[in-house]
């Protein structure tokens, strides 16, 4: 069913108050707007499709064994509606069948094939380009007899449409016969990487363009920068121009990095997994046998072996921001739990493959070395990203709305901030700040109430730092308004010797989340070029909270691989004598490992503490009055001005006198709860809710202008799962405060056929005249006589 949702006629441009034309427009919550456009949106869609929109499992079909097999190392691809399978083994034997399963239809077959077929393999990889599927490479032989055990690296074409097998013949230098390798297709190419030549791990990379056959040709490619060790058993995945690789076999070097490759550049970049530098959560574990797929921003990694384990966990990695989450899956509701479970199982070998918003999921290796023939369905939510750390940090950049002013050491340099972000993350500067406003509260001339002074009446407060010099300070509010510092340039000495500086601050502060940024931003810095100087400058610091530096950079120049150079370079020369000497005493005798078992103390992040801020630790500090239906709600002005082109516009350039300003979507006064919820989307991102409330938010990104509309999409998903026979009175009532008539038109099917529970609720008997009529006159238009009989008791 559609829903209708009337906003209003008149809402708030990015530049100022504009009116708005009325028009019908059907929009996607996936897309992002345009706040530079000036007309709005009366009425807004929300259409519920066949397909979910929300992160769901499905258990498909499996594949029936009168089809094929069930199998593991094989490769799947999609073309167009239906996912292509080929090869793997059985357990006993190599195959080198191709099936079929149409997702329309949910049906499986055997592709219809002619001409001479790969012979039967695993481990080999398959590529989609153009109306062709092309193979290459793995594993042959009998592994029943152990005979004939060879890699291969022979390219096969197989035609969708005529179902014909060609191979392709290739003159002059070809790849190493390979196997567990990956492949990939960009621009017209088939680009191989690494895999496994049956005696050594590889990192080498070849390309050959499928465009024309005749002419094709193997290419080595010379790759640059930090190329990922020899590996195998890994995926590869294509998002933004480039080709990612995670994780894999590396022998005693596994690890869980990520790798990202540019195309025109044949540049390899490691992505550093220092999750704490982007307040972020930490990568998946290191792993082979998984998949990993691309769609949207976002790479999706699934199962694989994990030392020795086999978690079911789908991690997902999102390119813009480069910080890693663990994907919940949204509770099934329509299946009964005696159903089987609609998540698959921890398997390794496994493959996967996109179509339009969905990763398909078959086979592989599951618990006690058995193959499978499952077939899973995962639905992709194309959920725009959250930008409250974005919108903090444009406040933080631009500076507007500033009402204190750092004075900061000796030299007295000014940074401007803002009171309710640095009050919110910071308890020493929140003393400090408090300290300076009573000190300007005894100033006759400013004898001005602290609390809601309208804008442009409060003085700029000033606050003396005597112990923090202006370039490391920047660096800490920086970390207040993003929860990041960024990721420091390769052997930039005076970089880390800034964060060093930083590290004071965050000790002095007690800010201890920015200490551990600190301590991972330096230890992923350091490098044969700035190790000495880093080392020599914590030595000279000569605190004990410096010695985590000191040791990270002693045990960095003992290393086996990087001694010898670090010894003949000039700097070392020109150390102090102690510091030669522990040099050469830990390359002598290394001390023994010390292992803590403390845990530590990571802080709060910036989505607790605006969270802690809002429900009431920041209630000194607001400085608006936000009214609603009449009710005052105290909030802070420069919040409000990052997270919405609304109060942007309006405390720039139309501020209220009484600094008071009326709440309302559109025409439409939301209910306090719903008020409520929309503040903590402002304050901390957060989109929970009940489901009522969406309806009176759905509308809430456009009037408001929030940086996208990722509120709007989660409204949408609540209202598609949570309709209840628990809180379908509470959704009526605000289907009908906000004339959403297709949801009222809903709630009241909902009610109607399932009554006799409706009718219990203690909710009912507190709904208006007017809707106790609607529900009177639903029952009437659709129960019989019978049913009304049968019921009237209950009645």
């Amino acid at each position: 069913f559609f829903y209708f949702y009337t906003t209003g006629s008149e809402a708030l441009a990015l530049g100022g108050f504009a009116t708005m034309s009325c028009k019908s427009t059907k929009v996607a919550p996936s897309v992002d707007f345009d706040h530079s456009c000036s007309d709005s949106v009366e009425y807004l869609t929300l259409n519920f499709g066949p397909f979910e929109t929300v992160h769901r499992w499905r258990r498909l079909p499996p594949c029936d064994e009168f089809v094929g097999a069930r199998r593991s190392k094989h490769t799947v691809v999609a073309y167009r509606d239906a996912i292509y399978v080929f090869g793997g083994d059985n357990g006993k034997n190599m195959l080198n069948d191709l099936l079929r399963f149409d997702v329309k239809d949910c049906s499986w077959c055997r592709a219809f094939t002619t001409g001479t077929p790969p012979a039967p393999r695993y481990h080999h990889s398959a590529v989609v380009y153009g109306s062709s599927m092309f193979v290459f490479g793995g594993y042959t032989g009998d592994i029943y007899s152990n005979s004939n055990l060879k890699n291969k690296n022979d390219l096969f074409e197989y035609k969708f449409a005529t179902g014909q097998w060609t191979e392709w013949k290739v003159e002059g230098s070809l790849p190493v016969a390979r196997s567990a390798h990956g492949a990939t297709v960009y621009s017209d190419k088939l680009w191989i990487f690494a895999g496994y030549d049956g005696n050594a791990r590889l990192n080498d990379m070849w390309t050959i363009s499928l465009q024309d056959r005749e002419h094709a040709c193997w290419e080595e490619i010379d790759q640059s920068g930090e190329i990922p060790p020899s590996c195998c058993n890994f995926p590869v995945a294509v998002c933004r121009d480039k080709m990612f690789v995670f994780s894999g076999q590396s022998g005693a070097k596994i690890t869980n990095n990520l790798f990202q490759f540019e195309f025109k550049g044949h540049m390899w970049t490691r992505i550093p997994t220092e999750h704490l530098l982007r307040g972020s959560p930490p990568p998946p574990q290191r792993r082979y046998g998984h998949t990993m797929v691309a769609f949207d921003r976002h790479l999706y990694v699934f199962g694989g072996a994990a030392d020795n384990t086999l978690p079911n966990e789908l991690h997902c990695y999102d390119v813009d921001s480069q910080s890693w989450e663990v994907i919940h899956p949204s509770l099934d509701t329509e299946f009964p739990l005696s159903l089987p479970p609609q998540m698959p199982s921890g398997r390794l070998f496994h493959a996967a493959a996109v179509i339009q918003d969905a990763m398909y999921i078959f086979g592989g290796t599951v618990d006690n070395n058995v193959r499978s023939g499952e077939m899973y369905r995962f639905q992709f939510s194309c959920y725009p990203k959250c930008t409250l750390h974005e919108d903090y940090g444009k406040l933080w950049e631009n500076r507007q709305f500033c009402d204190v002013e750092f004075i900061l050491g000796e030299r007295e340099e000014r940074v401007l901030g803002h009171i309710a972000i640095v009050t919110a993350r910071c308890q020493w500067l929140r003393k400090k700040i408090l300290q300076a406003w009573d000190r300007q509260r005894q100033e006759p001339q400013l004898d001005i109430p602290a609390g809601n002074r309208p804008s442009g009446t409060q003085p700029m407060l000033e606050v003396s730092i005597r112990e923090a010099e202006a370039q490391p300070f920047e660096v800490l509010m920086q970390f207040l308004y993003t929860d990041k510092i960024q990721y420091p340039r390769r052997g930039h000495v005076q970089d880390v010797l800034l964060i060093m500086d930083v590290y004071k601050l965050a000790l002095s502060f007690k800010l201890s989340r920015l200490e551990q940024l600190c301590v991972q931003y330096i230890e992923a810095s350091v490098d044969l070029q700035n190790v000495l100087s880093v080392c020599e400058n914590a030595n000279k610091l000569q605190l004990d909270q410096f010695r985590v530096f000191s040791e990270h950079c002693l045990n960095f120049v003992v290393k086996e691989s990087h001694f010898n150079q670090v010894i003949m370079t000039k700097e070392f020369e020109r150390l102090s004598t102690p510091l030669i000497v522990e040099i050469v005493r830990r390359k002598q005798q290394p001390p023994p490992r010390l292992y803590s078992d403390q845990p530590v103390d990571i802080g709060t992040s910036l989505v607790q503490d605006m969270k802690a801020y809002l429900e009431g630790g920041g209630l000194e500090f607001c400085n608006i009055i936000l009214l609603l239906d009449g009710h005052p709600r105290p909030a802070h002005q420069a919040i409000l001005a990052a997270r919405s082109s609304y109060f942007e516009a309006m405390f720039r350039s139309f501020m209220p006198e009484d600094g008071q300003v009326n709440i309302s979507i559109g025409e439409m006064v939301p209910s306090k709860q719903a008020f409520e919820s929309m503040l903590r989307y402002i304050y901390y991102g957060d989109v929970n809710m009940p489901p009522e409330d969406s309806l009176y938010l759905f509308a809430a990104p456009y009037y408001y202008g929030f940086s996208n509309n990722r509120l709007q999409a989660y409204c949408k998903q609540n209202l598609e799962m949570n309709v209840t026979v628990e809180n379908v009175l509470q959704i009526l009532e605000a289907a009908d405060k906000t004339q959403a008539l297709d949801m009222k038109k809903h709630c009241l099917h909902i009610i109607v056929h399932q009554f006799i529970k409706v009718s219990k609720l203690p909710n009912l008997r507190s709904l208006s005249q007017l809707l106790l009529l609607d529900i009177i006159e639903s029952l009437a238009t659709h129960i019989s006589d019978k049913q009304c009989a049968e019921m009237g008791s209950d009645i």
